[in-house]
């Protein structure tokens, strides 16, 4: 791997391109881009600013991800959209989104992050202008694709870039922030995209984007500076087409997979698509001489842990939000927009505590092993809470919420900081790549597992004469008597308590197996960085 003289950024007065400085000599005990030599961390004086900027960049993305969906109503009455039209529409953005992050991530490092990032800005405006307008469902699917692909750049452009002008004893801090800002986007996409459809028409959820994107590439361009890996890497383009196909087939398989079934042609056609993508991605890597993903990483355990954990913790978040939005509204009988309300705290939690620097202390102080475990431990007791106490009101839910908010906190900051660290800084890029698709394979496996467990549990609980439905609706529409009613809506019921109490077993299970591989990886490192210490001194 060539050497990156760009990883950490110059001390500069102003913005502009990183200058290519001489390779700071190795320090031993210390991980790569440490800041070493018992020299103080070289720190850019505008990080701060810029963390703000890359944040508001990421906060118009995440938005996105969740303020359609409020408009589904609006869309299906103004533009006479089906039901496959609306899933189209939402599900366009995120599949076009996780096929191309590790490409995305890739060209950043080659090409300068800074470039991307306002490129990324740039789609993504132009994608929005061209949603609002859209005159058929077609045209709004084709912009929200196009909207995928600025967001695929922005989602690893921004975390590259913390990467390059925070030093380490710092970034954790940052990514912990960094990281918040997904929960904001969580909670108030559905309140700001109801708020607008209050007042206006729904092309105005997307000219929200407008403002922002233009604030953003002016922000970006006079305050973040250019860093790129400058070891002269030729583009590894059928890397970047395998990996493409592999995550969009993956992907679109887990999306189809609850409304299709997933023994239909379509998702296993997609799913074998997908698999021999990412197989054949994973052999070329190997043999390529500048490959887009080193497959030498997957023998780092520290790297190794890291995606466990980070795999395991979106499963843990997807899922159980997949259940809470049915859990709220199905079985507490709450309205959607109540419902969304209800799910806030969740993600007040992560947004107050990482402000706070809470789940960068604990990582300081504990170390990563533990912090793991500890928040990835909060996480699955939240679930068991929902699922034990839940079906009883709000009451036991909202405690559950809270819990898990507060294991989000401590354990995504740490996990994502594992990934970056874990990878060399002139690939910072791909590592953030690495990180958004881990991400959006964990949810969407979440989904896919956790509602394969929902839906058995609650057929097999079924009265006879709502035997063979496949939703809690359909099973209401054949029952005949209040207590064949009765009976579905606590099968129901039942299946959600036990997809929680299955998804937090796993989450609890990964916890452990990630912090177990990165407390191996952390001791034979340790001799090895003493051999390196004493061979130094002699």
């Amino acid at each position: 791997m060539p050497a990156n003289s760009a990883s950490q950024p110059a001390h500069r007065n102003g913005p502009g391109p990183i200058p290519p400085t001489a390779p700071t000599p190795a320090v031993p005990g210390r991980p790569p881009g440490a800041d070493g030599g018992g020299e103080p961390p070289i720190r850019h004086p505008r990080r701060w600013l810029i963390l703000a900027v890359i944040c508001l960049a990421q906060l118009t993305v995440l938005l996105d991800n969740t303020i359609l969906s409020v408009a589904v109503p609006s869309l299906t009455r103004e533009m006479g959209a089906s039901t496959a039209d609306i899933q189209w529409m939402i599900n366009a953005y995120s599949l076009v989104q996780s096929g191309l992050l590790l490409t995305a991530g890739s060209s950043a490092d080659r090409y300068g992050r800074k470039k991307m990032l306002v490129t990324g800005l740039v789609m993504f405006g132009i994608g929005s202008v061209a949603a609002a307008y859209a005159q058929s469902p077609g045209q709004l699917i084709a912009a929200r694709a196009g909207m995928g692909v600025g967001g695929a750049l922005l989602m690893t452009t921004t975390l590259a870039v913390v990467v390059q002008v925070f030093a380490e004893d710092e970034r954790t801090k940052a990514i912990g922030l960094w990281g918040a800002v997904s929960s904001l986007g969580f909670a108030a996409g559905p309140l700001i995209g109801g708020s607008l459809l209050n007042h206006f028409w729904w092309g105005a959820i997307f000219l929200i984007n407008i403002p922002v994107a233009l604030l953003g590439v002016i922000a970006v361009v006079r305050l973040v500076p250019e860093s790129k890996s400058l070891g002269g890497e030729r583009p590894d383009l059928l890397g970047a087409l395998l990996s493409t196909v592999g995550m969009t087939g993956v992907v679109y398989a887990i999306i189809s997979g609850p409304e299709h079934g997933w023994l239909s042609a379509r998702v296993l056609v997609a799913a074998a698509i997908g698999l021999a993508g990412l197989a054949a991605f994973a052999v070329w890597e190997r043999h390529v001489p500048f490959p887009m993903l080193d497959m030498h990483f997957f023998r780092d355990r520290r790297f190794v842990g890291a995606v466990t954990g980070g795999i395991l913790i979106a499963f843990g978040m997807g899922g159980s939000l997949f259940l809470l939005t049915q859990h709220l509204q199905l079985v507490l009988g709450y309205e959607p927009l109540d419902a969304g309300l209800r799910t806030a705290p969740l993600a007040l939690m992560i947004v107050v505590l990482n402000l706070s620097g809470v789940g960068a202390r604990l990582l300081s102080w504990l170390g990563a092993p533990v912090t793991i475990v500890l928040g990835m431990g909060m996480i699955s007791g939240g679930l068991a809470l929902i699922g034990t106490l839940g079906g009883d009101g709000y009451g036991g839910m909202l405690a559950g919420l809270i819990l898990m908010g507060s294991g989000m906190a401590v354990a995504m900051p740490a996990m994502a900081n594992a990934i970056m660290s874990a990878i060399p800084p002139a690939k910072a890029g791909v590592g953030a790549g690495v990180n958004g698709t881990l991400t959006e394979f964990g949810n969407g496996l979440g989904v896919a597992l956790l509602g394969a467990v929902l839906n058995s549990r609650f057929a097999a609980l079924l009265p006879a004469v709502a035997a063979g439905a496949g939703s809690l609706s359909t099973a209401l529409e054949r029952a005949r008597t209040d207590a064949d009613r009765s009976a579905a809506r606590d099968a129901f019921a039942s299946g959600i308590e036990t997809s929680e109490l299955v998804g937090a077993s796993a989450v609890l299970l990964g916890g452990v197996l990630a912090a177990l591989l990165l407390w191996r990886a952390g001791r034979v490192a340790r001799p090895a960085r003493g051999a390196d210490a004493e061979a130094g001194a002699a």
